[in-house]
């Protein structure tokens, strides 16, 4: 397990449609398994394969609930509903965020990286990160949906208390 240099905008990879994944073998697992160390890495929520240089269907998520981390191959929505609006940043966008809307509740479903059919159903948070990361299988990122675009708020820093 490796930490992956995160693509930026407005590499070309970001922006292609991504291939299906047809081999559930040990380059797919060591893929998964360099996602999740990058993204935790990264402290995000949730990274797509292109955001590593690979145009490949395959995503991970782990937005910190019970689900824990979320490996998904060749994803695709089964359902969406309800409507959200609600801020995004993305880590192949530093420094930016928007506000963007969303279904409030999707249900989805993939592969593991055995190839095993899994389903999941996701609500708020875990509903935008499914979206937004699908987005990036698709080459569509969260500034050409934003209703508003602005500078990424900084954390205030500690002062020693």
């Amino acid at each position: 397990m490796s930490i992956r240099l995160i693509v930026k905008h407005p590499d070309d990879v970001l922006r292609e449609q991504a291939k299906e994944v047809t081999k559930f073998n040990a380059n797919l697992h060591k893929l998964l398994d360099d996602m999740a160390d990058t993204m935790y890495d990264a402290d995000g929520v949730g990274l797509a394969a292109p955001q590593v240089g690979i145009s490949k269907r395959v995503i991970v998520v782990d937005v910190g609930d019970d689900n824990g981390l979320i490996e998904l191959v060749n994803p695709e929505f089964v359902s969406m509903e309800g409507e959200q609006l609600g801020p995004e940043g993305c880590l192949s966008i530093p420094g930016l965020q928007g506000d963007v809307r969303r279904a409030n509740r999707v249900v989805i479903r993939g592969f593991d990286r055995n190839g095993k059919p899994l389903q999941y159903e996701g609500t708020e948070l875990l509903s935008r990160a499914f979206q937004h990361e699908v987005d990036h299988l698709n080459g569509v990122l969260f500034v050409d949906l934003a209703e508003s675009v602005y500078e990424a708020r900084r954390e205030p820093e500690q002062d020693g208390e």
